[in-house]
């Protein structure tokens, strides 16, 4: 047999192999446990949110989902590892918010945020709620915005630290509705809300579950919802478009990517175990009470989300003049 005969039945053999091999991981998949990658300390919204997932997930998956936090460095850490991991679908990272602010917040990262990952599956949000002390005289956004303009106020913010979603609301509401507004960063958004509660500060960009019970008390005044739609726990609460100044749009929304490269098919999988998990109506009633809505958005979709956001948050870091602590 010449040598190029037997080259071509060589190649022809291993192709059917790698067929045969690539049909039976994907097919088959998962046959073992899938690790999922935390990239924030335990006790979080994100950590909270894999946590409550997990038993469903697993189930719906048909192997163990094992958590595994990575905090730190604003999540960069964990992201990292991800990047660097095989691309078979046994190692998925929970993203959120952070994740498309830390190119334009950061100087430099270890891996590129678009290229270097597959988006799978962008699970839910919680949206911010625009909240003041009841001492200020404003009971819509545009009355806050007339109260900026005038010469009588001098508006602050507070927020739990340079570059968190609360900071950044409120530079997008600035440049948004074109007033002058004067940040005021915390340890946390736990001592926002504390100056708020005491006046010390105009108001504040948070979730539902942060302001919920001080709305309900009388003791802060919800403005708007910084959503698309109206909250299901505050269905009077207009939204930040219904009250003239569309485009704050924030919050922090969670999702599932992978390393680049991870098979469609595999990625679909996971994605509809997803929307299964979401579907059922114990998790529904579990996230309503966090505050948490669920969006079920696939590959695709979740793609062009990341990329709106990457460009989205560059803007608004760039304008405001932001950088990270």
């Amino acid at each position: 047999m010449k040598a190029g005969a037997r080259t071509a039945i060589a190649l022809a053999a291993a192709a059917l192999v790698a067929s045969a091999y690539g049909a039976q991981g994907t097919s088959a998949y998962p046959s073992r446990p899938i690790r999922l990658i935390v990239p924030f300390s335990p006790g979080g919204s994100a950590d909270n949110l894999a946590r409550t997932m997990q038993p469903a997930l697993s189930a719906a998956l048909g192997q163990s989902l094992v958590l595994d936090n990575r905090g730190g460095a604003s999540g960069v850490i964990g992201t990292e590892l991800v990047a660097r991991a095989r691309a078979d679908g046994y190692t998925i990272l929970l993203i959120t918010t952070t994740h498309t602010v830390n190119p334009s917040l950061l100087k430099k990262l270890p891996y590129d945020t678009i290229r270097d990952f597959a988006p799978i599956s962008l699970a839910a949000s919680q949206p911010n709620i625009l909240a003041v002390h009841p001492a200020v005289p404003a009971r819509s956004v545009k009355e806050l915005v007339d109260l900026a303009k005038s010469k009588s106020a001098h508006l602050t913010y507070a927020s739990g630290g340079s570059g968190s979603s609360p900071h950044l609301s409120g530079e997008l509401l600035r440049m948004v509705a074109g007033i002058a507004l004067t940040h005021v960063p915390f340890k946390g958004s736990g001592p926002g809300v504390t100056a708020l509660l005491g006046g010390q500060v105009t108001m504040m960009f948070a979730g539902p579950l942060t302001f919920e019970a001080h709305i309900k008390a009388g003791k802060l005044r919800a403005l708007a919802i910084a959503d698309r739609k109206r909250s299901s726990a505050l269905r009077d609460l207009p939204t930040m478009a219904e009250a003239g100044f569309g485009g704050v749009e924030t919050g922090t929304w969670f999702g599932f990517i992978g390393p680049a490269g991870i098979p469609p098919d595999i990625a679909q999988a996971v994605h509809e175990a997803v929307v299964k998990v979401m579907a059922q109506p114990d998790m529904n009633a579990r996230l309503a009470a966090q505050g948490v809505d669920i969006v079920g958005a696939g590959p695709r979709d979740f793609g062009k989300t990341i990329r709106e956001e990457v460009d989205k948050w560059a803007k608004v870091v760039k304008q405001a003049g932001i950088t990270a602590e």
